[in-house]
């Protein structure tokens, strides 16, 4: 009996230590909302893009023009705006799931959660811009998949294992998307915004209807 009492305290230790280390706090509205960001995003950046340069085509240096650099710069702050939507979303809807739960949001979990995200978020970043300063746009969203994919996987230890899946799909999908090159702007719809949403919702069901 006695020992039936003591692995039942460890193992109701060992849960709490497991919560304690694990931001819960994320919410699964936020990535649907990002998802939705990202198809919007996705839908502008297409109509931005010459007919002959749409889903399935390819921008090459040779073909560039003055106009098509400004275009490529107005799709990268296309980026940019699905990047700051999402990042305000999901620290809003958080922080009221956080303060449901009597939770506080800024926490050694959330810290931890946020550099183990942010290294490959903001490597990937910096990739990204200095293939655009090179002119390697083909590859430009391959790249933002797989590291922000990497990203999902190294910042899963300290949320929903659910991440961890998003980021292993995401990274399947930019290689693929290196691998057919030209269709970047199609699988990046398909990993920020078709996944998003669907995991997002997975998560929120899953979590948080009640």
């Amino acid at each position: 009996m006695e020992n039936e009492k003591y692995l039942n305290d460890i193992s109701e230790i060992k849960n709490m230590m497991n919560k304690s280390s694990q931001f819960l706090s994320l919410s699964g509205l936020s990535g649907i909302l990002a998802g939705i960001y990202a198809l919007i995003g996705a839908f502008y950046a297409n109509s931005l893009l010459p007919s002959y340069n749409r889903i399935g085509g390819e921008l090459s240096r040779e073909s560039l023009t003055l106009s098509e650099k400004e275009i490529t710069i107005k799709l990268f702050l296309t980026a940019l705006t699905v990047i700051v939507l999402s990042i305000i979303s999901g620290l809003l809807l958080s922080a009221s799931k956080a303060k449901k739960q009597g939770e506080n949001l800024w926490n050694q979990s959330s810290k931890q959660l946020l550099i183990n995200f942010g290294i490959p978020l903001i490597t990937g970043g910096i990739f990204a811009l200095l293939l655009l300063q090179k002119e390697f746009y083909g590859i430009i969203a391959p790249i933002t998949l797989i590291f922000y994919g990497l990203g999902c996987v190294n910042a899963s230890k300290n949320t929903f294992r659910d991440v961890k899946y998003l980021g292993i799909t995401l990274i399947i999908i930019g290689l693929f998307a290196t691998y057919f090159t030209g269709y970047g702007l199609l699988f990046w719809a398909l990993g920020f915004g078709i996944c998003h949403i669907l995991y997002g919702s997975v998560m929120y069901f899953k979590y948080e209807r009640d």
